[in-house]
């Protein structure tokens, strides 16, 4: 097991024996913040952006509301027999604020800010923030890494071109990611895609792109196990980042956002696929689209803090190989 870079072992969450639960600062899983912490082997950054909606808004609402529902995440992940906060240094970055009424600048912002974040070898996990906030963090990573795999949940494609004549909104970045060159064709993947489209020339499209598609028809016929296998291997050793729209979840299990579509996948079947990844060469990923006034009783910053917890302890099982 690699210890976490430092001369110090890792700073790890409030001691929540000591320290109610819902007392103190709300950083992700009570971890501390960036600047108490020497370094980070792994930094949760929030991106309060969500001017690239088509529909609804109020994702820019979602990281403040992740990390107060992460207040209940332990330092032990039973499911990966990894303790995340403990073989790496785990720190809360704040939120990356960006101009909320320009969208190119915005997209600069994040860039620049991922990459200075990234540039001692920290990994993200951000919380997003609405779906735009990924394509300059893929940028960010694919200048350190070259064109990476890409894994992306949810239940569009987010292939398409402009919108309204835009090229940058929440349901283009990764067109514009593979125009860009930045992510490597031959290993991307769509999971928990359903629902109705503008036509059939949008798969085509798509296709053409090079993005195969697992649909949340097909996760509920074939399982967890066997799509986590199927994805292990078109992503191969390749560097990947794990891109996840929260609306990948049916609205029973994820209300909380901006475009739902009935029949997704259940968060069970999300965690189970994710957790059939381990091992693989992660390095950043997103989870964004959590619009928390549409939620009912927190269950979707619920489930989004779950998911972030386990991409951390993905990260941590890496660090392990």
């Amino acid at each position: 097991m690699t210890e976490a870079r430092g001369s110090v072992d890792p700073r790890g969450p409030v001691d929540s024996s000591r320290v109610p639960r819902f007392a103190g600062p709300a950083t992700f899983a009570r971890l501390p913040r960036l600047d108490e912490v020497a370094r980070a082997d792994v930094a949760v950054v929030g991106v309060p952006f969500d001017a690239g909606v088509s529909y609804r808004p109020g994702a820019r609402f979602g990281a403040t509301a992740v990390r107060e529902a992460s207040r209940l995440l332990r330092p032990y992940n039973p499911a990966l027999d990894v303790s995340p906060f403990a073989t790496q240094q785990v720190a809360d970055a704040g939120d990356i604020a960006c101009n909320p009424f320009n969208i190119n600048e915005a997209i600069e912002t994040i860039q620049d800010a991922a990459a200075s974040l990234q540039s001692d070898g920290t990994r993200l996990v951000t919380i997003g923030g609405d779906h735009t906030i990924a394509l300059p963090l893929l940028r960010a990573v694919a200048a350190q890494h070259g064109p990476v795999a890409l894994l992306h949940f949810d239940a569009h494609l987010d292939t398409w071109d402009t919108y309204f004549g835009a090229e940058y909104t929440h349901g283009t970045p990764f067109r514009r990611a593979v125009e860009e060159g930045i992510l490597d064709t031959s290993a991307l993947s769509h999971v928990g895609t359903r629902g109705p489209l503008y036509g059939k020339q949008d798969l085509t499209d798509d296709e053409k792109l090079g993005f195969g598609i697992v649909t949340s028809a097909d996760v509920y016929r074939r399982g967890a196990d066997e799509v986590a296998d199927q994805l292990r291997q078109r992503i191969g050793d390749r560097p990947l980042y794990i891109s996840i729209d929260i609306d990948c979840l049916d609205p029973a299990h994820a209300p909380g956002t901006g475009t739902p579509e009935a029949g997704g996948l259940t968060s069970r079947e999300l965690l189970e696929i994710l957790r059939g990844l381990a091992g693989s060469r992660l390095v950043g990923a997103d989870v964004v689209e959590v619009a928390p006034a549409y939620d009912h009783a927190e269950i979707t910053s619920v489930a989004a803090s779950h998911v972030a917890y386990d991409l951390i302890s993905l990260l941590a099982l890496k660090e392990d190989r």
